[in-house]
């Protein structure tokens, strides 16, 4: 139902989709996954046609790729490095028949971006220099990790052609490479939106 929801375009609220998850990944949804309203404006950004091919950059529980695929003609990727996490989401999405998402087990680092025209980011590699809230502890954090996921992250949007459209959440600009020019910014200048010009 939440589901046919989107696809009409008929707004609900946010908390009504994160009970779609067990109760362990509901009471991380608000620090470590993107709320509804924000994945339904960047979804909308990042596909300009259909089929569009969107990389979700740390796709957690999935949500952001749920909510794409079900308001949007785009085709979304979640590449998660938790395979626990990657079972969830592929599992909401056989259960509510979203055929147009795919989530991929792996670090972002085994992944070329040249396979997507678009990408979304929310700060997935912060949760290795902040350890207030983790997901879980089969990851242990590090600088080395995230500064080598950083440089990966920059690089590979480098070598993305002009018009390769990026959307950041609660991230900074340290992971978008000059190239990219900042279009707008929305809820109070957390969510970004980036084009490539050159």
């Amino acid at each position: 139902m939440i589901f046919k929801l989107l696809r009409s375009g008929i707004s609900i609220d946010d908390s009504r989709f994160n009970d779609l998850y067990p109760d362990h990944i509901k009471e991380l949804a608000g620090r470590h996954w993107t709320p509804l309203d924000v994945a339904e404006m960047a979804a909308r950004y990042l596909v300009e046609q259909s089929g569009d091919r969107i990389l979700d950059i740390g796709s957690g529980a999935g949500k952001f790729c749920l909510i794409g695929a079900s308001c949007t003609g785009g085709m979304f990727y979640g590449v998660e490095q938790r395979e626990s996490l990657v079972k969830i989401s592929s599992s909401l999405a056989r259960k509510h028949n979203i055929q147009n998402v795919k989530f991929i087990h792996a670090n972002i680092d085994q992944i070329s971006f040249d396979d997507f025209d678009a990408f979304y980011f929310y700060n997935s590699f912060f949760e290795n220099l902040d350890t207030s809230c983790p997901i879980d502890n089969t990851i242990l954090p590090s600088i080395k990790l995230y500064d080598r996921y950083t440089r990966y992250l920059w690089d590979q949007l480098g070598r993305t052609p002009a018009g390769t459209r990026v959307v950041s959440y609660y991230s900074g600009s340290d992971e978008i490479p000059e190239s990219f020019d900042l279009e707008y910014t929305a809820f109070n200048g957390y969510l970004n939106f980036w084009r490539k010009s050159v």
